[in-house]
């Protein structure tokens, strides 16, 4: 299926269906999907088919570019709501994450002072300290854990190095500032076993961890955009609204996609 990769480092506005007006930042190459993860619902399709030699940009670039969009908005009168990292990989992958974050906050405080910092994250490099200092200092700290399960997330999310889900979770649990968790939930099967982590089995150890990270919210989603992985299906509104029921029961605040 046909897969997607965003300019760099800046692109849009776009409509996100849970961020509003968002101007995405993307600390990868252009050309480029690189990540630590390689899931196979991911829009940008895999790593493999992609050149993962190109050049990151430098911080350098990144603010440059962001203050020039910045002025162009003000002109033209489009106010983000959100300036949101994501594009074709791990944005904290970077190695000037955290200053590239304070730029865009003062750039953010100086040109749309009411709009929203978020990090969609996979949660990979919050062994690097200075990726926790950061995150603690934008106002949605959106990390992704889509299971418990690790059988899950090998076959699934992918990792392409050590990945230690419980050791993701203490991570979590241990960040200065309580984290926004999102979760993909989806049906069908890739490569003749089953992608479905709506059902019990998984909703329900899932929703126990969450009561030791205690995250501030909970967004669950589901397929939107084409998949590199033949067979996968969006979930079903009532599976979705089956777990936020039972997410609402346990107190949390749930945002729910579909």
């Amino acid at each position: 299926m046909a897969c997607i990769l965003f300019p760099s480092p800046i692109f849009g506005p776009i409509h996100s269906r849970r961020l509003g007006t968002s101007l995405g930042i993307n600390l990868l190459p252009a050309e480029a999907k690189v990540c630590s993860f390689d899931c196979v619902y991911c829009e940008c399709g895999f790593n493999k088919d992609h050149d993962a030699k190109r050049k990151l940009p430098t911080r350098e670039e990144v603010r440059t570019a962001l203050e020039k969009k910045l002025i162009y908005l003000q002109k033209t009168g489009v106010v983000p709501d959100v300036f949101t990292f994501a594009g074709n990989g791990e944005p904290t992958s970077h190695p000037d994450f955290d200053l590239i974050i304070d730029d865009t906050i003062e750039l953010r405080d100086r040109y749309f002072p009411n709009a929203k910092i978020s990090v969609l994250s996979n949660s990979t490099f919050l062994a690097r300290e200075k990726v926790v200092k950061a995150l603690a200092k934008v106002d949605n700290p959106i990390m992704k854990l889509d299971t418990v399960n690790a059988d899950y997330i090998k076959r699934i999310d992918r990792p392409n190095a050590k990945y230690d889900v419980k050791g993701v979770i203490e991570k979590l649990k241990n960040m200065t500032v309580r984290p926004i968790i999102q979760t993909m939930f989806m049906k069908g099967e890739f490569e003749g076993q089953s992608v479905d982590n709506t059902t019990d089995e998984f909703v329900d150890p899932w929703i126990d961890v969450l009561e030791e990270i205690k995250p501030r919210e909970v967004m669950i989603y589901t397929l939107d955009r084409d998949t590199p992985a033949a067979g996968l299906k969006k979930a079903d509104k009532e599976s979705l609204c089956k777990i936020r029921d039972k997410l609402e029961r346990r107190g949390y605040r749930v945002m729910v996609s579909v």
